[in-house]
């Protein structure tokens, strides 16, 4: 079989078709998970044969990675308003409230589209698995990017570690929507985000 075509020589209307692909593949493993989700079942939502399925995509893994890719992206953008805002804590708070907010509507539903990825075949794909940890660093680096502003205006004291910090506010969002999606209940997600700010708070 012939390797899958380079997305950096597609035309216009390749390129539309790889992202009608990678989306069609997002949306159902973002409902059903990786394992569920079968390359014929995303041939069908996509609308596209076998051959132009394996014209971008080596195998299902590389499908994956391209998923993984397109939903760090999607994450990022969707928090744009708010994380192009980080400058103090209230705005970090008005970021939580968002996120808290995107679950109730969601119904709690899905998790991360990121983590959740990384949760179910991370152990056995080293390769999602990178590709999933360089897609949580780049929220975490926006997160301290935006800490780092605030401690820049003086909100925050001269000393305050903005990467240990930018982690801690990274893994309660991850933390709080796992337990968020186990129970449907935004609940553990607020509580998780409000302490680790209430933290900050406290060493004003």
């Amino acid at each position: 079989m012939a390797p899958p075509a380079d997305p950096a020589t597609l035309t216009a209307k390749g390129r539309t078709t790889r992202a009608r692909i990678i989306d069609a593949a997002a949306g159902l493993v973002f409902v059903h998970g990786v394992e569920r989700t079968a390359l014929e079942a995303v041939r069908n939502e996509a609308g596209v044969s076998a051959s132009q399925l394996y014209h971008y995509f080596a195998d299902k893994q590389d499908l994956v990675r391209a998923v993984v890719a397109r939903q760090s992206e999607a994450v990022l953008a969707a928090q744009q308003p708010w994380l192009a805002q980080l400058d103090s804590l209230a705005a970090f708070r008005a970021w939580a409230d968002a996120l808290v907010e995107l679950q109730r509507q969601r119904h709690c539903v899905g998790g991360c589209p990121i983590g959740s990825i990384g949760i179910e075949v991370g152990e056995d794909d080293p390769l999602v698995r990178a590709d999933v940890a360089v897609g949580l660093q780049r929220w975490q680096d926006a997160l301290t990017e935006g800490l780092r502003r605030v401690r820049t205006s003086g909100e925050l004291p001269a000393d305050f570690d903005v990467e240990v910090a930018g982690l801690a506010l990274l893994a309660a969002v991850q933390g709080g929507l796992v337990l968020t999606q186990a129970r449907r209940d935004p609940e553990p997600l607020r509580v998780a985000l409000a302490t680790v700010l209430d933290s900050f708070e406290q060493q004003r």
